[in-house]
């Protein structure tokens, strides 16, 4: 059979992947014969750019940008400490360390080493990676550490005393696992864990939960609460917020609809709000975000709205919830931060920023702009709470496609002070970002960001960038890394807002999930057609990049219309959504994609699973794929048979699989550098030929 390139999405799609997967030996992910493999096509794209004189030169600027001593140090407060991971040259896999509030504020802050990661390596022999620490409240003298082998999911558990700055002798420790960890106390903590055969889910993750006692084996810890294989996880944290301490406990049946418990005296009270609503509960509030409409007492409350009631009110049968935001036409909730008086609430407008505050009082909540928070021009506004227990200060960030973040520091109606700004990393003398809009296949208009040349007067070679997926909105934020290569070049950068993102709410999210999930491609394409037509480049010049769930995108984009582009570059990628649900995390996702396994569902997601479109007689054009053998969440078997089975088509694709970094791609600022540049070489290459 024969795949013929057609103008529309509706194309005929042609199966060339067979239930007896010719390729099905590249998933073993440390097979002699797949590293073989892996190596063999590392090697043909490193020899691609040997003699590309620009390569190494690109290389240096981004990794001496991605190490630069006057980036922002970014923070978060534990005590009377604030910390901070530090990578640099001389610690490519970081510092761990922490600095005062009041040293902060200096141009060059001293700071106390918490941990050497790079020197603990070298002293254990192992490649670790932070994965980020728990404190303990209220003492904030331990933390439960995660480390991970070259950046995977999976990672190991270890207490550590922040005040001897080692490891507790006889503390608290897990081997690695894809787990999740949270006190409980001084002296136990929720393990969810591999706890072996039989308790983890098919989606690789926990299903059981248990509270393991110091000085207790682990065999003996008490389980909390046990879930089915079919879920995707459990797990149980605590509030130890003195006068406000509660034990939750969740059960994830999809990745979108969750059982939620309060554990009290030992006995778990469910906590009556819909399974698929986002919730939190801060000093005794509960916050609630329903992402389908919730009909309570008689009042239907919206979906993408932010409810707030007190906690015991509401256990106690009581459903006079408060409303602090209602989603309006283009506006949606982008999230929230409770300081201790007040919640920080952050808008979308048609994509745009603004931040609110609401605050509680005798007579019910009110709402008013926050001092600071209203949005100019393009420019992405977040706003955190410094240390939601102790004060209302927040932590305030602006920055968007051409402004190097600011961070400011403020106290809720007070001005802001200005902690650390970010300088310029690329020229962008002449640039201008414009917000646009494309009419897609069913007439929805579709929002997309432009970054170009005022006086641009010719087509130039531009990047579409997307993703589309998870409720994840793509705003406006500064990018050093596409700044220096690509729109200092006179390259034209653009970021599409389609569906299956969060830009407009969970409404705009579930309008692309299953079987409309082309939706999102058909997004993507009118704004790939309304560059085209809008004089911007041309479909020889036109390049797309997207990772993850944006690297299904990039698939469907070289098998829907191989036509309307000139390169792709597909990261960390799903491709094979026949086996999606059985490698590593995939099975997590079938609430956004569906079922392969249920005959009417595999219907509609052939249509969109690249390693089932791809045929031999298509002209497509130039693909790039980039991987990670680490990466335990996205299966590099994705990207690897892709590739062998395009090449084996007679296809000239280039590939590069990094052995660490797992879904992030890489591990280490030197490791970013070289793959940022691989991608913007071979864009650039491509698309600004003669």
């Amino acid at each position: 059979m024969k795949l013929t390139a057609s103008v529309g999405v509706s194309v005929v799609l042609l199966g060339c992947a067979t239930e007896e997967d010719r390729f099905l030996w590249l998933e073993d992910v440390t097979g002699d014969g797949a590293l073989a493999w892996v190596e063999d096509r590392n090697r043909a794209t490193r020899d691609a750019f040997a003699e590309d004189p620009e390569f190494e030169s690109l290389e240096q600027r981004l990794l001496a940008i991605f190490d630069a001593d006057d980036r922002i140090p970014y923070v978060y407060k534990a005590g009377d400490w604030y910390y901070n991971l530090w990578q640099d040259e001389h610690n490519p896999r970081g510092l761990w360390r922490r600095t005062t509030l009041e040293e902060y504020r200096k141009p060059d802050p001293s700071w106390e080493v918490v941990l050497d990661i790079d020197a603990l390596g070298k002293a254990e022999g192992e490649n670790w990676v932070y994965g980020g620490a728990s404190i303990l409240v209220p003492t904030y003298d331990r933390c439960l550490l995660r480390l991970s082998r070259g950046g995977s999911d999976a990672d190991v558990v270890r207490e550590f005393d922040l005040v001897a700055k080692t490891f507790v002798d006889g503390g608290f420790s897990l081997p690695e696992a894809k787990q999740n960890v949270a006190w409980a106390g001084p002296d136990e903590i929720f393990v969810a864990t591999d706890f072996g055969p039989g308790t983890m889910t098919d989606s690789g993750y926990a299903r059981i939960v248990k509270l393991w006692r110091r000085g207790q084996p682990l065999g003996d810890a008490i389980t909390v609460f046990e879930g089915e294989t079919s879920d995707v996880s459990v797990g149980a944290y605590a509030e130890l917020s003195p006068g406000f301490e509660m034990q939750f406990v969740y059960r994830g049946r999809d990745f979108y609809n969750s059982d939620r418990y309060i554990r009290r005296d030992g006995e778990l009270v469910p906590l009556a709000i819909p399974t698929d609503a986002g919730y939190a509960v801060h000093r005794g509030w509960l916050y609630v975000t329903p992402r389908s409409d919730w009909v309570l007492a008689g009042r239907t409350h919206a979906t993408g709205s932010l409810l707030a009631i007190e906690l015991e009110r509401f256990l106690a049968g009581e459903r006079d919830l408060a409303v602090l935001f209602q989603p309006g036409e283009g506006t949606a909730l982008a999230g929230y931060s409770p300081t201790r008086n007040h919640v920080l609430i952050n808008i979308l407008d048609n994509v745009r920023n603004r931040i609110e505050v609401a605050t509680p009082g005798l007579k019910g909540w009110t709402a008013a702009p926050l001092q600071g928070g209203d949005r100019t021009g393009f420019q992405t506004i977040d706003a955190g709470a410094v240390d939601p227990d102790g004060d209302d200060r927040y932590f305030l960030e602006t920055t968007d496609y051409l402004t190097p973040s600011t961070l400011a520091v403020a106290s809720v109606g007070e001005d802001a002070e200005v902690l650390k700004s970010a300088p310029a990393k690329f020229d962008t003398d002449d640039l201008a970002i414009r917000q646009h809009w494309a009419a897609s296949a069913d007439g929805t208009r579709v929002p997309y960001f432009q970054v170009s040349r005022v006086d641009a007067n010719e087509t130039q070679p531009t990047l579409l960038y997307g993703y589309g997926g998870f409720r994840i909105a793509q705003v406006p934020r500064y990018s050093a890394g596409v700044g220096a290569a690509w729109l200092e070049r006179g390259g034209v950068y653009v970021v599409a807002n389609i569906r299956g993102g969060g830009e407009f709410g969970p409404d705009w999210h579930q309008a692309a999930l299953k079987a409309n999930r082309p939706r999102a491609y058909e997004d993507f394409i009118a704004v790939a057609e309304d560059l085209i037509r809008r004089g911007v480049t041309t479909a020889e010049q036109l390049g797309v990049m997207g990772g993850s769930n944006g690297g299904l995108l990039m698939g469907n984009m070289l098998t829907m219309r191989p036509d309307l582009f000139g390169a792709i570059v597909a990261q960390v990628p799903l491709f094979d959504m026949r086996r999606y649900h059985e490698l590593l995390a995939g099975a997590s996702w079938m609430a956004e994609y569906g079922d392969p396994d249920d005959p009417e569902e595999w219907a509609f997601i052939e249509g969109f699973s690249p390693y089932h479109n791809v045929a031999e007689d298509v002209d497509y054009p130039r693909l790039l794929v980039t991987t990670s053998t680490r990466d335990d969440r996205v299966h590099p078997g994705h990207a690897r048979k892709m590739v062998a089975l395009m090449r084996d088509m007679g296809h000239d694709v280039l590939y590069y699989e990094n052995v660490e970094g797992g879904h992030a791609g890489a591990a280490d600022n030197a490791q970013r550098a070289y793959m940022w540049t691989l991608a913007f070489r071979f864009l650039w290459d491509t698309l600004a030929r003669d």
